[in-house]
């Protein structure tokens, strides 16, 4: 097995880190106290190529493949994670037109998404009674002529206020279950597409994160990504790349926090040594390392299969699983290091276990995952 990065690889991950913690990380906690979208970073993000990952350059993309497409999340998640789930689920939908849109629709929004004309790019499929059963939701698309009609509410966008297009699933065929979804793109100024409510979050604030409204929402039949039908199967598949992801944005996040109680841990004097002197703390920090390091290898795993085109769900469900709980544990024990001071904002480890509950939520819960790993391994 091969664990050594390709020099273009080495040198993707060495400029988006300097990137990072010069433009990124001094904003992540101002981001996160204003609830701010980060539309200048992301822009200059899209200059560096980084929101066109996984699509050819043939199509508008950057063609850098989904190792380093990892390695990209992971540090911008180590940075801030809202520019880093921002990031996720633009490259999500860009790879997703890219892999099912027509030639018309990929030139379209591709180079618009790749550009940062569009300062992000939404994934629409949760409703307020369709979460982890995506084949219940209830938005509806009705062909009229040239035009497909919308109505329904989809709820938790991600990017929903800014993003330049969403994929958007409805149910062409009522009586087909989850056979009978369809998916469309929508772009931002399409009559009848309303922004509801903006979620107030527990972390990752500077991620917009809001209501969308379908009230006769008409787009061209030329919007419908694929088939009709051929919905639930999109979706799938958008989601078992956008795992690989949340398990890098995991990784970068847990990083941190692993980081910043490291430094703590060495300056943090009681009893007259640092703290780091005491074998309570150390085996805090042997695990976290271990931990993080386990949870990295499996998410490049994944990564690595999903580059060579090989079968990954099982693999990026394993991958978002470990990942997104190891990113909890780590930053709670990272709050326990730095003790009274990890549970004020003087310090960033508060922020990042806020921002860390919710990586077991989104793009399928942890017990999705566990389903999704059990049915292949009970397969086989």
């Amino acid at each position: 097995m091969e664990f050594e990065f390709t020099e273009e690889q080495r040198m993707i991950q060495d400029t988006v880190r300097r990137f990072a913690e010069k433009e990124i990380g001094p904003l992540a906690a101002e981001v996160d106290r204003t609830e701010r979208f980060p539309k200048e970073t992301l822009k200059k993000m899209a200059e560096l190529g980084l929101m066109s990952l996984l699509v050819p350059e043939e199509a508008g993309g950057t063609s850098m493949g989904a190792v380093a497409y990892s390695l990209v999340l992971q540090e911008i998640g180590r940075a801030c994670a809202s520019h880093a789930v921002i990031t996720s689920v633009t490259n999500m939908v860009c790879e997703g037109i890219y892999r099912f849109g027509t030639p018309a629709q990929k030139a379209r929004c591709i180079p618009k998404i790749a550009s940062g004309e569009y300062p992000a790019a939404a994934f629409a499929l949760t409703e307020p009674g369709a979460g982890s059963d995506a084949g219940s939701l209830r938005a509806t698309a009705e062909r009229r002529g040239d035009e497909y009609v919308l109505n329904g509410t989809k709820i938790f966008i991600t990017s929903g206020t800014y993003a330049g297009v969403m994929m958007v699933a409805a149910k062409t065929n009522r009586e087909a279950g989850s056979k009978g979804i369809s998916v469309f793109l929508v772009e931002q100024g399409t009559p009848g597409l309303k922004v509801g409510r903006k979620e107030e979050k527990l972390g990752q604030r500077g991620s917009d994160t809001v209501e969308i409204i379908l009230e006769e929402c008409r787009v061209p039949v030329e919007n419908l990504l694929g088939n009709e039908g051929d919905g639930f199967r999109i979706m799938l598949a958008s989601l078992g790349g956008g795992r690989v992801g949340i398990a890098s944005n995991s990784c970068g996040l847990g990083r941190a926090a692993f980081e910043a109680a490291r430094v703590y841990a060495r300056e943090r004097k009681q009893f007259g040594r640092p703290i780091a002197d005491f074998q309570a703390i150390q085996f805090k920090i042997a695990d976290m390392a271990t931990q993080l390091d386990a949870a990295t290898l499996l998410t490049l795993r994944a990564a690595d299969l999903k580059e060579k085109g090989l079968p990954c769900n099982k693999e990026a469900s394993m991958a978002k699983l470990i990942a997104s709980e190891t990113a909890q544990r780590i930053c709670r024990e990272a709050i326990q290091i730095h003790g009274g001071y990890g549970y004020v904002n003087e310090y960033p480890v508060e922020r990042y276990l806020r921002d860390a509950m919710v990586l077991t939520l989104y793009e399928g819960t942890s017990e999705v995952q566990r389903i999704v790993i059990a049915r292949d391994v009970l397969a086989a």
